[in-house]
C-alpha cells in the first residue's frame, strides 16, 4: 500500500477543511478577518494533566497538549478516515500486515536540531514499547511490535509478531508521535513534566506549573506540517497558554468575561451562552468506544446473560441525551461511535424496551422484592458501577441510569473513584460494571478492550466467537475484509450485552470573539496549528 498523489492529497485537505467547518457551530466567519501570525491563545482545560508526554497519557487534558508537540508518521482525515502522509511521504504494508515500511520526508528536524530520520523513528518506537503499561494507549497499538529496522537513513521498517492492520491508523496518533533520541536520555517521569520533551511538532514545550498552567511556544522554522493542515510553514500562534481550571462555572465565567480566549469541556448546561454574541462553538463526537456500562461477566448477577440483556433494554438512551446532556450528544447506536471507521448501526438492537426487559427477568425467576428490587434465591438484583469524574456529567448520567434500571427492579450502585483508583480497579478486575469511554478512530479499539489476548474487560473465556471476529478484523487493512469482521464484533458485544452502550461523548469547545480556527484532528483532540487570534 502506498500514499496518494499530490492532487489527491489536495482534495483530501479541502474535504477535511469543509468537514471541520461543518462540525462547528460557527468557526471563523467572514467578519473575523484574515489569519495573521502572533499572539497567545489562552485556553482552559478541565483537569491537571497527569503527564504532558504525548506517548504516555490517555486523558483528553493531556493529549490536547501533547498533540501540538509531536508530529506523527501519518495523519488521518477527520472526514473520511483515510490515512495520509505526514513525516512519512509514502509507505508499504506487508501482505500479512506484520510489516510496515515508511519512507520519510526530508528536511524535518526535532526542536534540538537533530534530523527526523529512520534511526530516530526506531529509537522512538522502541522507547514507547519500553514504557509498557505507562504508554496507556501506545502499549495497545504496539502490543505485537517486535522491532524496527533502519533500511537506509530515510527508510524504516516496523515489524510485528502478529497481523496488525490497525497499526497504520495508530501511526497517525499522537500516542505514537515521534520524539528525538535525546528525549530518551530522560526518565519517563521527567518527560511527563516536560523535561527533555523534544518533538518535531509546530510548538515546543516551555513550562508546566502543576494545577496552574502549561505554556507552549511556536517552533521557529517549522515547515513540514500535514497536508491536511490549512496553511504551510509555521503555526500562527506565538504561544498557547493552557489554564488548568477544574470548575466548569469558572471556565464559563472566565470566557464570558474575556479572561480566556477559548475553553474545552463546555458543559451541556452552559452551551447556550456561547451561541452567538461573538462566541462560537466547535463540536465533534469522539470516535471509538462510546460511554458504556461494561460488564464483568464473572461477577455477581452479571454472570447471567439475560440479566445483562435486560439492563440493555431498560436503558433509555434518548432520555439520557435529552435530560442530562444536550443536542450535541448522540444516544449510542452501537458500541462504537458513529465517527468511527467501519461503525455498524445497531440502533434496532439497542431500542428502549422496558417490557422486554421485564419479560427476561420474569423468565429468569427474578421476582419483585418488598422494596421493588427483584430477588432470586435470596439474592438481590444489584450490581455496582465503578466510575471516575473524567467527564463532568458522569455522575448525573449514572444517577439517571440508576432511576431507569430501578423501574425494572434492578439496583445500580454508584462507586465514584479517582482516575488513578479506577485504573487500578480495572487492572485488578475487581468490578461488576465499569463506566468509561475510549477514543480511537479505528475499530481495533474493540480488540484492545474486549479480546482475551488484550484488555479483556469482560473477563471472557479464551477462544470465544468474539475473539475470532476481533482477530479477523486485525488481520488485513483491506476494508472489504475488515468491515464484516468489525460488524460481527460489534453485534456480538451488543447481543451478548458484554457492554451496554449509552451515549457518544462529544467534544464541545467554545471560543471568544478573538480566537479563530480552533480545530479537531480525527481522534477529536485539539489541533491548533491553524488557530489564530485577532489583534495580535
Amino acid at each position: 500500500m502506498s500514499s496518494r498523489s499530490p492532487l489527491e492529497l489536495l482534495s483530501l485537505a479541502v474535504a477535511a477543511s469543509l468537514a471541520l467547518a461543518a462540525c462547528s457551530s460557527g468557526a471563523a466567519t467572514a467578519g473575523s478577518g484574515q489569519p495573521a501570525p502572533g499572539g497567545t491563545l489562552t485556553l482552559a482545560i478541565g483537569s491537571n494533566p497527569d503527564c504532558v508526554d504525548p506517548q504516555q497519557p490517555g486523558t483528553n487534558a493531556s493529549l490536547n497538549v501533547g498533540r501540538q508537540l509531536v508530529d506523527s508518521l501519518t495523519d488521518q482525515d477527520p472526514a473520511t478516515g483515510e490515512i495520509t502522509p505526514w513525516l512519512a511521504d509514502r509507505w508499504e504494508v506487508g501482505a500479512d500486515s506484520t510489516s510496515f515500511t515508511f519512507h520519510l520526508r526530508s528536511g524535518a528536524t526535532f526542536s534540538d536540531g537533530t534530523p527526523v530520520d529512520a534511526a530516530a523513528v526506531k529509537t522512538s518506537f522502541d522507547g514507547i514499547k519500553a514504557l509498557g503499561a505507562r504508554a496507556q494507549l501506545g502499549s495497545g497499538y504496539l502490543a505485537a511490535y517486535t522491532s524496527a529496522t533502519v533500511v537506509d537513513p530515510q527508510t524504516v521498517r516496523l515489524d510485528f509478531s502478529a497481523p496488525s492492520a490497525q497499526f497504520l491508523q495508530a501511526s497517525s496518533t499522537m500516542s505514537l508521535g515521534v520524539l528525538a533520541p535525546a528525549a530518551y536520555r530522560k526518565t519517563a517521569d521527567q518527560r511527563c513534566h516536560g523535561d527533555g520533551l523534544i518533538g518535531s511538532g509546530p510548538f515546543v514545550f516551555e513550562s508546566f506549573k502543576q494545577n496552574a498552567d502549561i505554556v507552549l511556544a511556536r517552533r521557529k522554522g517549522y515547515n513540514w506540517g500535514s497536508p491536511l493542515f490549512k496553511h504551510r510553514g509555521e503555526a500562527y500562534l506565538d504561544r498557547i497558554d493552557y489554564k488548568i481550571v477544574p470548575e466548569p462555572g469558572v471556565r464559563t465565567g472566565s470566557l464570558l468575561s474575556g479572561q480566556l480566549g477559548a475553553t474545552t469541556e463546555v458543559q451541556p448546561v452552559d452551551e447556550a451562552q456561547f451561541q452567538g454574541n461573538g462566541f462560537t462553538e466547535q463540536t465533534r463526537p469522539n470516535p471509538g468506544i462510546v460511554f458504556n456500562l461494561h460488564a464483568n461477566v464473572t461477577k455477581g448477577v452479571l454472570t447471567d446473560e439475560k440479566v445483562r440483556q435486560a439492563v440493555g433494554k431498560a436503558v433509555d438512551r434518548k432520555e439520557v441525551a435529552d435530560t442530562v446532556l444536550s443536542p450535541n450528544y448522540k444516544p449510542a447506536t452501537s458500541i462504537l461511535a458513529t465517527t468511527t471507521p467501519l461503525y455498524t448501526d445497531l440502533s434496532a438492537e439497542l431500542a428502549f424496551d422496558p417490557a422486554g426487559a421485564a419479560r427476561l427477568l420474569d423468565a429468569g425467576g427474578w421476582v419483585p422484592g418488598p422494596d421493588g428490587i427483584r430477588v432470586k434465591d435470596g439474592v438481590r438484583l444489584s450490581a455496582s458501577v465503578v466510575f471516575a469524574a473524567v467527564f463532568n456529567q458522569n455522575q448525573s448520567v449514572l444517577e439517571l441510569l440508576q432511576q431507569q434500571l430501578r423501574r425494572i427492579g434492578f439496583d445500580l450502585r454508584l462507586e465514584l473513584h479517582t482516575t488513578a483508583e479506577t485504573l487500578q480497579i480495572q487492572q485488578a478486575g475487581d468490578y461488576e460494571f465499569l463506566w468509561y469511554n475510549v477514543t480511537r478512530a479505528d475499530p481495533d479499539i474493540l480488540r484492545n478492550t474486549f479480546s482475551t489476548k488484550a484488555g479483556n474487560r469482560s473477563k471472557l473465556p479464551a477462544g470465544n466467537p468474539l475473539d475470532a471476529a476481533l482477530d479477523e478484523q486485525a488481520a488485513t487493512a483491506d476494508p472489504a475484509v475488515r468491515k464484516p469482521a468489525a460488524e460481527q464484533a460489534q453485534r456480538l458485544i451488543v447481543e451478548h450485552a458484554y457492554a451496554i452502550p449509552v451515549f457518544e461523548l462529544t467534544q464541545v469547545v467554545a471560543s471568544g470573539p478573538d480566537a479563530h480556527e480552533v480545530g479537531f484532528e480525527a481522534s477529536s483532540r485539539l489541533q491548533l496549528f491553524d488557530t489564530w487570534v485577532s489583534g495580535a
